[in-house]
């Protein structure tokens, strides 16, 4: 299978050989009948649809797949795999244009080199069912050479969309705005080939583009991933499910080869600077005549350097650019470009950012509570952005009491707080502070404290192991806090309003209201003292939340 997701692994070159004859042998049976009769159940079984080849590639799992084909597109009807949700999905149902394992759509006009191809132009709509662990993945491969008969060297990922607690390969290295929209761009390495995956802040469910936009950002973050020298050598549109997936759908799908540009663009106007801080600034300028796949962005550093380089692409008349440094004069211009060259430089301007501590920092992290004992604890969190001189720590005392106070303050992320009363609920906040004020609270965190007195005691914790929009992951930690051996524990988390329970592990947790109560069994609910143990749950919250639980308890035989 030839996408990447979060800690996913391929099958080594001689299985790929081995489900490639097997995919083979199924195109062979389907491929006479029409796209808009076939129902695909076979593991790796193909149809065509005119110029498309319509893939059900199930590679990641033995269970059930089925796919019911279009003319342009398809859904999955049957979808019985469960995938770890830490490794692979299930499969990759998929419509694609050009070549994949040697199986090539009808008249491809893939491989082609990409000097010399013109556009990659790509149309699709899709639609998504309500529930489900799985992303929504546009796949454009890339090749040193023409040859199409295994793993390629670059993959590029488009996530329109993904639900649950998954995400790409690697790691978030920038943003960038192509096909009029931002993208948080990822960039990794899956073993075999090289993967810069585009993710979509909110799904999707349309998107027209130009490939050739991608494939030229992915070029400028590293010769490793490619030059125009290389070859485009497939387009594909479709879906990895790692839980459920039945109703996801292909609606449409289009992609053409060619219609290059005859001239460049014209000359884009100068830019001018707004929303200037001392670490970031947006540049917007008029667009040019012509036909523009990009902008070009370049800056250099000093009110009167010429050392310009290239430090990002725009889709649209304007950029973002951050990680600057305070009171410090840099220079920008523009240029457009197109498949037949790039356009003159816009005009220079100057911009000086602001002096550091000039705004407010932004918010912390939400604090969490450890090394919780009968009269002390400790709490952390993460950052916040901008500068900070100090955190300022609140207290209030009672599971549900408002009445906070400042206790204190922290030159770091972290503070450890004494004097605590024993079985005691404290509750925390935190905000950050400099010369220009202090910026609005974190989330609150409930702890409290053991009992005191020596014997068996415990605690519950919990941090957050992903988010998406709609939802997250929480790891939870039980440590018994006493003097002596815990034989069996409880663990139970309150969930906010409007959080609904969807799973839970190692066992299926007790769910009453909004509690999640997680018991010990038989292997690890013996603890030594300032042992611990672990269980998490996933949970659905109101889209655009960011609230996350908070009261956590935990008691002992």
């Amino acid at each position: 299978m030839d996408t990447t997701t979060s800690k996913r692994r391929r099958p080594s070159s001689i299985v790929a050989a081995v489900l490639l004859t097997i995919g083979t042998s199924a195109a062979s049976l389907l491929a006479a009948q029409p796209a808009s009769a076939v129902v695909i159940c076979e593991q790796f079984g193909t149809t065509t649809a005119g110029n498309y080849v319509i893939m059900n590639n199930r590679w990641g799992s033995n269970s059930p797949q089925c796919i019911s084909t279009t003319s342009n597109g398809f859904s999955i009807t049957q979808q019985d795999g469960m995938g770890n949700l830490s490794g692979a999905p299930v499969s990759y149902p998929a419509i694609y244009l050009g070549c994949h394992y040697s199986n090539c759509s009808p008249g491809s006009p893939l491989p082609a080199q990409i000097s010399t191809m013109g556009n990659a132009n790509s149309s699709i709509t899709l639609s998504y069912p309500g529930s489900g662990t799985y992303d929504a993945a546009y796949d454009i491969w890339l090749n040193a050479d023409t040859n199409v008969t295994g793993v390629q060297d670059t993959e590029i990922m488009i996530w329109m969309n993904r639900q649950g607690s998954i995400q790409p390969i690697g790691s978030q290295t920038a943003t960038v705005t192509l096909a009029g929209r931002s993208w948080a761009v990822w960039t990794g390495n899956n073993g075999q080939n090289n993967v810069v995956s585009y993710v979509s802040g909110s799904p999707l469910t349309s998107l027209s583009f130009n490939a050739r936009d991608f494939i030229l950002d992915t070029f400028s973050r590293g010769s490793q991933y490619g030059n125009t020298s290389w070859f485009l050598t497939s387009m594909q549109a479709g879906f990895e499910p790692w839980i459920g997936g039945v109703g996801l759908a292909v609606n449409s799908f289009s992609a053409t080869i060619g219609g290059g540009q005859t001239q460049p663009p014209g000359t884009p106007g100068t830019p001018s600077a707004s929303n200037v801080t001392g670490s970031s600034l947006s540049l917007n300028w008029s667009a040019s005549s012509g036909t523009v796949s990009n902008y070009l962005i370049e800056r250099a550093t000093g009110a009167s350097s010429t050392s310009f380089s290239q430090i990002g692409t725009s889709g649209s008349t304007s950029f973002n650019d951050s990680g600057l440094a305070a009171n410090t004069t840099y220079r920008y211009r523009v240029r457009a470009s197109n498949s037949a060259g790039n356009s003159g430089y816009s005009n220079i301007v100057n911009v000086t950012t602001t002096s550091t501590g000039t705004q407010p920092p932004g918010t912390p992290g939400n604090p969490t509570a450890s090394n919780v004992t009968a009269s002390s604890l400790s709490l952390s969190w993460s950052a916040s952005s901008g500068t900070v001189t100090s955190y300022l720590i609140e207290r209030a005392t009672g599971a549900t009491s408002t009445a906070f106070s400042q206790i204190g303050t922290s030159g770091s992320a972290s503070f450890n707080d004494s004097g605590l009363a024993a079985n005691t609920t404290y509750r925390y906040r935190v905000r950050a502070s400099n010369s220009a004020g202090t910026s609005a609270y974190s989330g609150i965190v409930n702890a409290t404290t053991t009992g005191g007195g020596g014997g068996a005691a415990c605690t519950t914790s919990g941090v957050p192991q992903s988010q998406w929009n709609n939802g997250y992951v929480m790891q939870m930690t039980v440590t018994n806090t006493g003097s002596t051996t815990l034989n069996g524990w409880t663990s139970t988390v309150t969930l906010p309003s409007g959080h609904s329970h969807t799973g839970s592990w190692p066992t299926t947790a007790t769910i009453s209201g909004q509690n999640i109560t997680e018991r010990n069994q038989a292997w690890n609910g013996t603890l030594a003292p300032g042992q611990t143990a672990s269980w998490g749950f996933q949970a659905t919250r109101p889209n655009g939340s960011t609230v996350l639980p908070t009261a956590f308890t935990c008691t002992s035989p």
